[in-house]
Parts: C-alpha cells; sequence; structure tokens
C-alpha cells in the first residue's frame, strides 16, 4: 500500500481548532511579508539556531502507512545540548489577540518537536517550544516559552494521531473506491469528436511529463472533456493529486459538473467540489462574518468537523446548492464549510482567484510542498487581464478625506488615524502639482515616500480598528485597512513588470501600482502545481498566449481544427466601410444599412457588436429611424443579472420575427453566452476591436516594444482580435448549428489581420461594398 502523504499542517488545522469565525479580529498579514519577517528574525540568531528545517516521518496511523511532512522555522541547539523548536508567527493583530490562538499554534510546534526527536541518535529527556510572535505594524517581538518532557511529546503526537484516524479512514476506503472506478472507466462517447481524442492525449502526455500544454481548441471539441478525462485517468495511475479546474465566469464551472455528472453516469465514483465567492454563498443578507453578527460564525469551528464529514460521507458532487444545504443544517458558515470539504475532494472547480489571488489563492493547498496538482485552465484568454488586475493596486485621495471629515473622535487613536489620512491626501496632491503640465504622471520607480506614509496609515488603522470595534465607522475603515494592505504587498513585489501611475481628475487624485506583464506572477502560480492545461477556443496567436501567461518555450502548444462543417457557417468580411475612429462619422449610416441587408437574408435572431456605446448608440438611433419595422433590444451600460437573463431569453428559437440585439463587443454579451440553434443565427462585428486608446494600454505597448518589439500588437491587436473571435464564436454551438457572421472593417482585408483568422476561417468570402 502506497503511503499517504500528510502536513503537519492540516492535521493541527483539522484536529485542533476551536471557537468562533471573527472577522473584527483578521489578521491581514500578506504571506510575502511573513516569509521576508521569518528571513530578518532568523538572520539576527547566532550559531546556534538552524532555520526551516525540513522534517519528514514515515509511520503509520491506524495501520495505514503515513508520510508526514513539515517545516520547523527554526531548531536551537545550544552547546549543552538543550534543544528549542521556535515556530514563529507574523500578524497585524495586536499580540494579545494573537496569543489567543496559541494553542493551535503550539500544537504545530510539538509536532515538529516529536518529529525532530526521532532524527536524534541520542535521545533527549525534554525541550523546549518557542512561539515567536511578530507584530508588523510596531515590530514589536514577543517570545512564549514551554518545556516539555519527550513522554509529553509523544503522548500529544499520539493523541493527535489517533483523533485524525477517523479522517485518515475515509480518505483511504474513498481512494481504494475512486481508483477502482477510475481503472475500466472508458471515454463516455461511441466515438470522439474531431480533435478531441487529439487534445486529450495532448494532455495526458502533458501531464505525465510534468508540464504546461496551451491549447486552442474551437468551440465544438469538448475542451471540458477532453481536459478531465485524461486527468482523472492520471489520478487513477497515481500520477497526481486533487485537479482544479479554474474559470473566469461562474457558468462555466457548471460545464465541469456536467462532465463529472457524465462519467459518473458510466461508472466514475469522483469527489468534486465547486466553491462561490464568500459574498454569494453567505445565507445572510450582508456578509458579516463575526460571532455577534452571525449565528454561523459562533462556535463555527467547534461543529464544523461534523459538518463537513456528513457532507463528504453522502456526497460524491458537492455543488454550491448542496454546500448551503448541509450548512444550514449544522448551522456552520457554508463558504468555510466549501474550503475544508474541498481539501478532501479529488476535483475543484472554481474562479481563477483560488490559485493565483494574492489574499485569496487557496494556501490550505498551497503552503506545503505538495506540487502534485494539475490545473485545468479554461477560457484562458481571460487569465492575463485578471492577473493584471488582481496584482495591481490603487489608492484615492478622496477615500482619506472622506474617513478624515466623517472621524469625529478626539480620542488619540482617532487624531492619530486623521493625521496620518492627511498626510496621505496632501502628499498626493503635492505629487499632482509637481506634474501640472499633465495630469497623469508615470514612472517606473516605486515612490518610497508615499510607501512610508502608507505604512504608517496602516498602523494607526490597524490600531483604531482593534479599539473601536462597534464603531459606525468600522466597516468603512476595514475596508480602507484592506486596501493599505494590498498597496504595501504589491509594493514589496514591485519591479521591472510594474509601472506607478498618478493620476489627477479634478479634486481626485490617485496613485496605481500597475501590473504592466503579468506573467511572471502567472509563472508563479503555475508553479503551484505539476502540470497545467491552459485552453480556450480564441488562444490566438498561441506564441503570444504562451508569453503573456507565464509558459517558455519549454512548454507545449497545440492547435486543434474545428470539429464542425465550415458548410454551416457563411462568413463574410465587408472591408469597404472604415470604423477607424477619425472615419466613424462617416460610417454610420452605411453600417445601419448593411446590418439591414444582412438581417433581410434571412429571418432569425442576430447580435450586432459594436466597439463602444456610443458608437452602438448612434447607429441604433439611425437603424431604428430607417428601419422601424425590425425588433431590437439595446444593451444598457450596467445591467443586473436579472435584466441580462432576459435579455437573452428574447432569443428564443420560436420567435415569429426577425429581433436584432445591439450589443459591446467584449461585454457581458460577447462571451460565455450559449445560445444554440435557432436562438442565434448570426452576428455582426463592427470594427477589429481594438481596446480604446489609454494610459494603461500604452504602458503595455511601450513595455513590450521594449522587450520584443511588438508593443502595439501586445496591448491592442491582439487583446483586440481576441473580442472578435469570441463575438463570431456565439453562432455555431453545436454540430447542427448554421449561421452568418458578418466582419465590417476595411482592416480585415490586410494581412496583419489575416494571418490572425483562425484555420477554420480559409472559406471567409471579401466583400467590399
Amino acid at each position: 500500500m502506497q503511503p499517504i502523504k500528510l502536513s503537519v499542517h492540516k492535521i493541527v488545522d483539522l484536529i485542533l481548532r476551536c471557537g468562533n469565525i471573527d472577522n473584527r479580529f483578521h489578521d491581514a498579514a500578506p504571506m510575502f511579508l511573513g516569509a521576508v519577517i521569518h528571513r530578518k528574525i532568523q538572520k539576527e540568531m547566532d550559531e546556534t539556531y538552524k532555520k526551516e528545517v525540513s522534517l519528514k516521518l514515515e509511520t503509520q496511523i491506524d495501520n495505514t502507512p503515513v508520510v508526514i511532512r513539515g517545516r520547523a522555522d527554526g531548531i536551537i541547539t545550544e552547546p549543552n545540548g538543550a534543544i528549542t523548536i521556535d515556530e514563529i508567527k507574523t500578524t497585524t493583530l495586536t499580540l494579545d489577540q494573537i496569543y489567543e490562538q496559541h494553542e493551535q499554534h503550539l500544537g504545530q510546534a510539538k509536532c515538529y518537536a516529536y518529529m525532530y526527536l526521532q532524527t536524534l541518535e541520542n535521545p533527549v529527556e525534554s525541550l523546549t517550544i518557542q512561539l515567536t510572535y511578530f507584530q508588523l505594524e510596531t515590530e514589536e517581538i514577543r517570545r512564549h516559552t514551554w518545556t516539555f518532557t519527550s513522554n509529553e511529546i509523544a503522548t500529544f503526537f499520539s493523541d493527535l494521531l489517533h483523533k485524525y484516524g477517523l479522517w485518515l479512514r475515509f480518505e483511504r476506503e474513498w481512494k481504494i473506491t475512486r481508483d477502482a472506478s477510475i481503472a475500466p472507466l472508458a471515454f463516455p462517447f461511441p466515438s470522439y469528436r474531431k480533435g478531441q481524442r487529439e487534445l486529450a492525449a495532448a494532455a495526458y502526455r502533458t501531464i505525465s511529463a510534468g508540464k504546461n500544454l496551451y491549447a486552442c481548441a474551437p468551440t465544438g471539441i469538448g475542451k471540458t472533456l477532453s481536459s478531465l478525462f485524461p486527468s482523472i485517468k492520471a489520478m487513477g495511475e497515481g500520477k497526481t493529486a486533487p485537479l482544479f479546474y479554474l474559470t473566469a465566469k461562474t457558468v462555466t464551472r457548471t460545464v465541469a459538473e456536467e462532465a463529472v455528472r457524465l462519467m459518473a453516469s458510466h461508472g466514475l465514483r469522483f469527489k468534486a467540489i465547486t466553491l462561490r465567492a464568500k459574498e454569494k454563498i453567505c445565507t445572510n443578507e450582508t456578509c458579516i462574518c463575526n460571532p455577534t453578527r452571525c449565528t454561523n460564525a459562533k462556535g463555527h469551528y467547534d461543529r464544523i468537523n461534523d459538518a463537513v464529514l456528513d457532507l463528504l460521507e453522502n456526497n460524491d458532487l458537492i455543488t454550491p446548492a448542496e454546500t448551503e444545504k448541509y450548512a444550514k443544517k449544522h448551522s456552520v458558515c457554508p463558504h468555510e464549510m466549501a474550503l475544508d470539504a474541498a481539501l478532501w475532494c479529488d476535483l475543484i472547480v472554481g474562479d481563477y482567484n483560488h490559485v493565483f489571488h494574492p489574499d485569496a489563492y487557496l494556501r490550505r493547498f498551497f503552503n506545503d510542498d505538495q506540487r502534485d496538482y494539475i490545473f485545468l485552465i479554461d477560457e484562458a484568454h481571460n487569465l492575463a487581464d485578471r492577473v493584471r488586475d488582481m496584482y495591481s493596486a490603487v489608492l484615492h485621495k478622496s477615500t482619506f478625506s472622506q474617513i478624515r471629515t466623517a472621524l469625529k473622535g478626539r480620542d488619540s487613536l482617532s487624531s492619530k488615524l486623521r493625521k496620518n489620512l492627511k498626510l496621505l491626501g496632501t502628499y498626493l496632491s503635492d505629487v499632482a502639482k509637481e506634474s501640472e503640465a499633465q495630469r497623469n504622471h508615470t514612472s517606473a520607480e516605486l515612490d518610497m515616500v508615499f510607501v512610508a506614509f502608507v505604512k504608517m496609515a496602516t498602523q494607526a488603522t490597524g490600531e483604531w480598528l482593534s479599539a473601536q470595534k462597534g464603531h459606525v465607522l468600522h466597516e468603512k475603515i476595514l475596508d480602507l485597512y484592506f486596501e493599505l494592505n494590498k498597496f504595501l504587498m504589491i509594493a514589496e513585489i514591485y519591479d521591472e513588470h510594474y509601472t506607478t501611475i498618478v493620476e489627477s481628475h479634478g479634486r481626485e487624485t490617485t496613485m496605481t501600482l500597475f501590473c504592466v506583464d503579468p506573467s511572471k506572477i502567472i509563472r508563479s502560480g503555475l508553479e503551484r502545481a505539476k502540470s497545467s492545461i491552459l485552453f480556450s477556443a480564441t488562444l490566438i496567436p498561441l506564441p503570444y498566449y504562451r508569453d503573456i501567461l507565464g509558459g517558455s518555450t519549454e512548454d507545449l502548444m497545440v492547435s486543434l481544427p474545428s470539429p464542425f462543417d465550415p458548410n454551416h457557417l457563411r462568413l463574410v468580411s465587408h472591408c469597404g466601410i472604415s470604423t477607424k475612429y477619425k472615419d466613424r462619422q462617416r460610417s454610420y449610416e452605411p453600417i445601419a444599412q448593411t446590418i439591414y441587408e444582412t438581417i433581410s437574408q434571412q429571418k432569425g435572431n442576430y447580435f450586432v457588436f459594436f466597439p463602444s456605446y456610443e458608437y452602438m448608440q448612434t447607429v441604433y438611433d439611425i437603424f431604428c429611424t430607417q428601419y422601424p419595422q425590425v425588433e431590437t433590444l439595446l444593451q444598457k451600460s450596467e445591467m443586473s443579472e436579472e435584466e441580462r437573463e432576459s435579455f437573452l431569453a428574447c432569443f428564443d428559437m420560436n420567435n415569429t420575427s426577425t429581433l436584432v440585439g445591439f450589443t459591446v463587443l467584449g461585454g457581458i454579451f460577447s462571451e460565455g453566452i450559449d445560445l444554440k440553434g435557432d436562438r442565434l443565427i448570426g452576428s455582426i462585428i463592427i470594427g477589429v476591436g481594438i481596446p480604446k486608446i489609454s494610459l494603461r494600454q500604452d504602458l503595455i505597448r511601450d513595455y513590450f516594444n521594449a522587450q520584443n518589439g511588438r508593443g502595439y500588437d501586445y496591448a491592442y491587436v491582439f487583446p483586440g482580435m481576441n473580442k472578435v473571435l469570441q463575438a463570431a464564436g456565439r453562432v455555431i454551438r453545436t454540430e447542427t448549428d448554421s449561421g452568418v457572421v458578418l466582419l465590417i472593417d476595411s482592416r480585415y482585408a490586410t494581412a496583419e489581420y489575416q494571418r490572425l483568422f483562425p484555420a477554420h476561417w480559409a472559406h471567409m468570402q471579401v466583400i467590399w461594398e
């Protein structure tokens, strides 16, 4: 029997936790900053201090072989042979608050103590445990020590493993059941679609080799099943630990659930869980996680283990609805319950955040040395912009001013906070005045003076929050505290991939740490896994996406043909109308006329995609005036989920007249919309999708010009063409669908754009009038 791999963290966090969830005592210490402080403290120690000691113990729990791993922050061996195990914790809480969690921290250190004792040739009768707490804002250090006999340590460890035995038995028995179902599992369809076998084979080879794969797989291949099936087979062969299926949109996650259901109907036993954001799964009107505002938060950790075990024993496919049901049954937080249950699942379906976000990534998985995970990243063309946003930080002068005005208290902490916020606001104003000749100022350098002021304000904010838990401004100032901490976190990793932007608009001034190139950060996220499969229908051109998504020349690329009959899609490029900004005024009426001529050829439902709301509104007004007999719908700039669903519901296959939806390219209706059959028979795309010229896009352009001489392509052409490909892909969703895609822009006649057309667009017809 292969030993089960465990971490000290996993055992301790499960067995020793207790009490309430309480965000009033939120520890906002970023992981990277904790590592920096750890190194600083360790460096100050003398030669008796051995830092970052990796420990490994092979033992048995309930007759099951296990390998337990952990890493002690420090082990001190005195000349007289006395031993101290040092566990370092960095915190933004007060040192009194962090000490309230010391039983769990102490338990972790006692595990390291037992594991270290097993490595000694000569036994010792006792040793010392030291907890070192470092307060980030005040830089105060407080140490607590306990002395235990070796027998006491051994008894504690044995009792801990005994309590963990229940969970280990569950894991062992489940894996036997799961692997027995995977071995005979066949592909759940009689045959593969065109390109599907190739993608599945490429995914399996990539996982076996421990590499990354970038796959351009057109709609209809069945990307989800083509990546999940070989990954599951590899898991059954012991080649991988849990799988992560990561998406940008909630609707895409249901596709992964359906794929698991399909394989389950063919005999697969597989535990999969879909994670949702805390705010979306919370059963309360407002998501406030403390025992005075939420009954689930009070005593949550005293009930959670029974709740999770109940959920897991009675469900294989754990949807958010099932999580909510069991959370209600046991009176626990559904969000925390889902995260705990995920540790025992074979597949975690969730957002990009769960792997890449600097604060929200799943530390419970990725803080240990295990790297056997597989990441399946759907709609990967969205990942670069998402990560760029995650790792950029902005602070607003207006936020400082509003809180200063609202904070009326005359106590010392309120006065200190107001003073620090005034310093931040005044400094931003001074920086803006220095560049009055231009409204925006950019610099490759990090403004260390401003960072120092942010650190002071963060300390003052933390002190105020600790003392004013019931204050009416507590939540608003807590939000500020998170914004300040994120800014400091980004400042810590700021390098040549960043630019500092100071912008002034009227009385508002902001400072942004803008992530120009996210490739390094994405690469770091991908390194949390053994292998990653990044796929989309629109990874064109593939070398660009491999570059921007953290790949290297060692990573694999595959571009697959469309499985659909090209005769089902009429592709037309109207190159006689220019939609360039300087020509737009002359384009309005010709575009309205072309739309009418196109939709008049066949009754049905159509989308028309425009590069901006202003452009769309102008053409819409002309079209409605000239062709009032045509039924139309207009996308609004802001639409609720109900309004979006109502909009799409109008595109019914049983419509008796033509319906034209005027929408925005790159918006909510140009991606992730699955209108099959006659629900949509045509897309008319105005322009080449180039993002609006802006300071940030120009910064991206200039950066990549310096890197590879292709800055305009990276900033404008490639992202724009991706929007076009996504919008065009709304028309043909199944093998029986048919329709038309009309591209309107003179630039489609150029070789520059034609080289970006996918292979299955080879039959495109070009017209000039």
